[in-house]
């Protein structure tokens, strides 16, 4: 496996038709965030794009440039609802009250 590639891929949900895209490695997320509109670029965004730069350079693991645009994706609405879910169950009700 490349060091490069996640271990368990990002979906991210655009819209209500349920279409889910999945980013596999850092150099997808670095694609996806290359693409985000420059008027929704915040610090979390940064923090993002600054994470995969690292592990594209080798400073970083990309597990944690994955938990950077895992965070990314949850707090733009984009991660899909089963990859939101708390660790060890919990219901989807939780995960929308976060969300609000």
């Amino acid at each position: 496996m490349d060091r490069l590639q996640f271990f368990t891929p990002v979906r991210i949900s655009r819209g209500q038709e349920g279409l889910a895209e999945e980013i596999y490695s850092v150099a997808d997320a670095k694609e996806f965030l290359r693409k985000w509109p420059i008027g929704r670029r915040g610090p979390v965004y940064q923090c993002a794009v600054n994470c995969c730069s690292a592990a594209l350079a080798g400073r970083m693991s990309a597990e944690e440039a994955r938990k950077a645009f895992t965070g990314f994706a949850r707090i733009t609405r984009l991660l899909a609802e089963d990859m939101a879910l708390p660790m060890g169950g919990g219901n989807v009700d939780n995960v929308h009250a976060l969300r609000r």
